[in-house]
């Protein structure tokens, strides 16, 4: 057979091919009813499988943040047939016209996608919804998680999700309308660990939402990877006792384990019930919490900033013998013409000066840090004095932000040359006009996380490692590698004599802080009371416990309550006792700090004319 037979047998049978499929798409189409009536009774979806998130886990295994099932209503614009909208709005508990915007929005953005209309609905409302949502064609339900918090604790290191904001979307691929991110706490800094990896399941179903199968037995499936749990160093006890103590008080407690820089408990108060911003319910319960005067959104143990007071003098100490401006045996007269003090006896030597808090002592020890004779012009002096002690603070961590595995953790402020030039011009302050810094005042501010990395220090005699919250993710022994250990420019020789003082401070009698000892445990601690010039003054303790062998080391800051030893000592206390021997063997300084409405008191205060307490 030549070519042109062979080219016209080919053409032949093309011809009878699409003949073939012309008649039977005739038939389908036109002739049998039944094929028309099965495709309007079946249609695919694509359905978007959410990972569950990650749980977040104390140090001992328990649960901090966990998983709930919920359910998205969602609709399909062009599947809606005879919508019956009084009906939808008695069953879902939509009113009238937000059933029709919430259908004019889901058509606005395509008729063929599925668009959200009702979401978050608990796993008991879709119970009662589900029996009836097949008279509504085009809306299904759609499964996805929610956190919930089982011991109601720790909200600001935690955080929340909310739904991703537009400008998300546009700035990350990964996210779509209608998914949730984690923000603030630790759900915002680990949210890449915890969201995991969305899945996507197409199914067929009829004309009554009801799921028929697969689509094409699930070869276009992918899977859903559950997202990463965190596993933190965070001890629930102790987290949940300090949130009971610091109730109807104002400030924070920051407990580290010295030995690794782990965080142990982060309270700031007031505080909220994490549950209060979960689901349907979070807008409205987050404009409450953000119109409350007492601003529980705030997360005071790493956003707020305060004059250190007096347990500033332990840094100061430590650098001045560093630089030897001063000896162990150096002794100051308490002259209260330099600066106010409380009575006591004169310190001999400097751990008398840390036991009894003496602010002339310090104000005289900072005198000789900054004026060194480095110079014949005392502003010039005062200048290369200050620069080299403001070199020395910052080795112990202060004046810079805390490498800490939050987000908005605040740095202080030690200030330096450039600060005090712009502010009064350059050769044109001295020492005179810092002097406040001696003693923990003025323009310096700490954070109450560096102030447990301050006592952390100290229990570690020079040094001290990045603090943290997570200790491994995806895995308990999958240990967090990137934490670093910081040396101070202080010998290790000059810690020993000071960690005395803090001992003396808690132990022996004229000491500022005998309210913070713990039966058969020795506690190293140093009080602090920072000026506030619209009310009652600020209290402040940092501690370490035990002295021989340190475990825990904590910071203690309570707004408007005077004098450190009277209330951040107890807390500080309590805290560390419960920690180290899982029990309190004093009710009824528990009873005394439970019971203290501090917030209450501050409203009636009148703030009297008096010499500031060390």
């Amino acid at each position: 057979m030549n070519f042109n037979d062979r080219k016209y047998v080919l053409i032949a049978a093309v011809v009878f091919i699409c003949a073939v499929f012309i008649m039977r798409l005739f038939w389908i189409q036109v002739v049998d009813q039944g094929w028309a009536a099965r495709a309007a009774d079946i249609s695919e979806r694509k359905i978007t499988v959410y990972p569950s998130r990650g749980l977040i886990l104390d140090r001992h295994g328990e649960l901090l943040v966990a998983n709930t099932p919920v359910y998205d209503i969602m609709v399909v614009p062009r599947e809606v047939k005879n919508l019956d909208t009084l009906g939808l709005s008695e069953l879902l508990h939509v009113p009238m016209d937000q059933v029709r915007e919430r259908l004019r929005k889901a058509r606005d953005y395509s008729v063929w996608k599925p668009s959200e209309f009702e979401k978050q609905v608990t796993a008991e409302q879709y119970a009662a919804i589900s029996v009836h949502l097949y008279k509504y064609p085009g809306f299904y339900a759609q499964s996805r998680t929610l956190r919930t918090y089982p011991p109601h604790v720790g909200a600001h290191m935690l955080g929340y999700i909310s739904e991703v904001g537009a400008r998300k979307v546009e700035q990350d691929p990964y996210y779509k309308p209608g998914d949730v991110i984690g923000v603030g706490g630790l759900e915002s800094y680990y949210e890449t660990a915890l969201r995991g990896k969305r899945g996507v399941k197409y199914v067929v179903v009829d004309v009554h939402n009801n799921v028929q199968g697969p689509f094409q037995e699930g070869r276009y499936d992918t899977l859903a990877h559950a997202g990463k749990n965190l596993y933190t160093s965070i001890d629930l006890k102790m987290q949940e006792l300090g949130e009971r103590l610091m109730r109807n008080k104002k400030g924070s407690i920051v407990a580290l384990d010295p030995r690794t820089g782990e965080v142990l408990a982060l309270v700031s108060s007031p505080t909220y019930d994490p549950e209060l911003l979960v689901g349907r319910v979070r807008n409205t319960n987050y404009r409450v919490l953000q119109q409350d005067p007492l601003t529980p959104l705030f997360d005071r143990a790493l956003q707020a900033q305060y004059p250190p007071g007096s347990i500033f003098k332990l840094a100061q100490a430590a650098i001045a013998l560093q630089e030897g401006v001063i000896t162990l045996n150096t002794s100051f007269a308490c002259n209260k013409a330099l600066v106010g003090c409380h009575n006591h006896p004169t310190a001999a030597n400097v751990e008398q000066a840390v036991q009894f808090s003496c602010n002339p002592y310090f104000y005289q020890v900072f005198k000789r840090e900054i004026e060194q004779g480095a110079s014949k012009n005392r502003f010039e002096d005062a200048a290369l004095g200050l620069a080299k002690w403001k070199v020395a603070m910052e080795s112990f961590g202060l004046g810079h932000q805390p490498r800490l595995d939050l987000p908005s953790v605040k740095g202080g402020s030690i200030p330096g040359v450039a600060f005090y030039n712009r502010i009064y011009g350059e050769k044109a302050w001295s020492f005179s006009t810092i002097y406040s810094l001696s003693i923990g005042q003025g323009e310096v501010l700490v954070s109450p996380v560096q102030m447990a990395n301050l006592a952390a220090i100290f229990a570690n005699r020079g040094y001290y490692y990045d603090p943290h919250l997570v200790r491994a993710i995806g895995h308990p022994d999958s240990l967090n590698t990137q934490v670093q250990r910081h040396h101070t420019l202080v010998d290790d020789q000059w810690f020993p004599p000071l960690v005395e003082g803090m001992r003396r401070v808690v132990n022996e009698p004229g000491g500022t802080a005998r309210a913070a000892r713990i039966p058969g445990i020795t506690v190293c601690g140093k009080t602090g009371t920072a000026e506030n010039p619209h009310g009652k003054d600020h209290a402040v303790f940092v501690a370490f416990a035990p002295m021989e062998d340190p475990k825990v080391a904590i910071a203690v800051y309570v707004e408007n309550s005077g004098f450190g030893g009277t209330w951040a000592a107890p807390i500080a206390s309590l805290c560390m006792e419960q920690y180290l021997t899982d029990t309190i063997t004093r009710p009824e300084l528990m009873q005394r700090m439970l019971d203290a409405n501090l917030i209450a008191e501050e409203k009636n205060y009148v703030k009297p004319a008096k010499r500031r307490r060390p």
